[in-house]
């Protein structure tokens, strides 16, 4: 079931929604069960079920993030989404732990059966905490 262009702009708009609500079953519904997906620290979850249980001490404590949509692009024919967010939350960096964080991204996500079977993230290297741009030099290293 391939999904239209118009489609998969509503279903990343749902699932916006649902990350606003911090309904992580919400956000769920829109992986596919076979769902491969890196986060931007490199992490990688195999498998819905995998994915939901890393995200959920994260949706459970961390209560206070907000997401906002800048940009999307959909390409219906290869049935892949370029989405570039914002995300605003206390900030987990160390030496700045709690202090209001803005930082950008974008995912590329591939959606097969009308879900998203992978998505990559990909995050901007210096952030803004508490009203400063901070570059991120962790794991530039490793």
């Amino acid at each position: 079931m391939n999904l239209s262009k118009k489609d998969l702009i509503k279903a990343i708009e749902k699932w916006n929604q649902s990350w606003d609500c911090y309904d992580l079953d919400g956000v769920m519904a829109l992986f596919h069960d076979d769902i491969i997906f890196d986060n931007w620290t490199g992490g990688q979850a195999k498998g819905k079920e995998n994915l939901q249980k890393a995200w959920d001490p994260w949706f459970n404590n961390n209560q206070g993030f907000k997401f906002t949509g800048e940009d999307t692009f959909a390409d219906a024919d290869d049935q892949k989404v370029l989405y570039r967010w914002r995300l605003d939350w206390p900030s987990s960096e160390k030496g700045y732990e709690g202090k209001p964080e803005t930082r950008r991204g974008v995912d590329v996500m591939h959606f097969k059966d009308g879900k998203i079977i992978q998505k990559l993230t990909y995050s901007k290297t210096t952030v803004e905490i508490d009203g400063k741009r901070v570059k991120l030099l962790a794991g530039l290293s490793d």
